[in-house]
C-alpha cells in the first residue's frame, strides 16, 4: 500500500514538472534568421530570444505529415501560415516590440514562443 501511494506522489511531480515547470533550452537569435524544425509534434527550438532593434526571419520546415504542422500561427502579430512539406516557409518579421508572442498550429498542439528583449 505504501509503493503504491508512493508511486502516486512520484507522477504527481512528473506531471506537475512536465506541465507547469519544465522550460525548453531557449535559442538566442544571434543574426537575423533562425531555423525551426517541425517534426514529431514539436517545434525545435521552441523557444527563441530576439532582439526588439533587429528583423528577424524564421525558417519553418515542416517534417511532420501531420495535417495538425500544416498550419502555424501568430495571433498577437496576426498572421497565420500554411507550411509545406519538407519546405523551407520564412516569415520574416520587422518592429518587435518587447515581449512575448506564442506560436502554435491551429489546434494548439504545436507551440513555441518568440520572446523579444
Amino acid at each position: 500500500m505504501m509503493v503504491i501511494n508512493l508511486l502516486g506522489l512520484v507522477l504527481i511531480a512528473l506531471i506537475v514538472w512536465w506541465f507547469w515547470l519544465y522550460e525548453p533550452n531557449k535559442t538566442i537569435v544571434q543574426n537575423s534568421e533562425v531555423l525551426i524544425e517541425v517534426k514529431d509534434g514539436v517545434y525545435s527550438p521552441s523557444s527563441i530570444q530576439v532582439s526588439a532593434s533587429q528583423p528577424v526571419t524564421l525558417k519553418f520546415i515542416r517534417k511532420d505529415q501531420s495535417p495538425c504542422a500544416e498550419t502555424m500561427l501568430i495571433p498577437s502579430l496576426d498572421i497565420s501560415e500554411q507550411l509545406k512539406l519538407n519546405e523551407i516557409t520564412q516569415i520574416t518579421l520587422l518592429n518587435l516590440s518587447p515581449g512575448e508572442h506564442e506560436f502554435h498550429c491551429q489546434m494548439q498542439m504545436y507551440r513555441g514562443v518568440l520572446k523579444v528583449v
